[in-house]
């Protein structure tokens, strides 16, 4: 009977392991910034794509919504192709430290 729980507790970390790669990879920081920069880029590029002739005079000519949206999708992209070309790693936890009260 010990055998059948130990079987258990080991699929059970097998699967908590599983679920924390998961999150790690979900709540990357890479992937939220690179999502709001896009997704602020695209908003910004469009503001700019409209922009009359009236605003781009108020900023010397130049069509800054336009430039300041197309710089965001820029770097919103580097940030997921950098996820994507590099995807972060779970943590391991350490064997040694599991039975032990964390360090502070």
């Amino acid at each position: 009977m010990s055998e059948h729980s130990e079987r258990d507790l080991q699929r059970e970390v097998t699967e908590l392991q599983g679920k924390s790669a998961t999150a790690a990879r979900l709540f990357d920081i890479r992937r939220i910034i690179g999502g709001l920069f896009v997704v602020y880029g695209i908003i910004v590029t469009i503001a700019g794509i409209t922009a009359s002739d009236a605003d781009i005079d108020k900023a010397e000519g130049v069509n800054i919504n336009l430039w300041t949206g197309l710089g965001m999708l820029a770097l919103g992209l580097f940030f997921l192709a950098w996820l994507w070309l590099r995807p972060s790693a779970a943590p391991v936890p350490d064997e040694s430290s599991a039975g032990s009260p964390p360090r502070v």
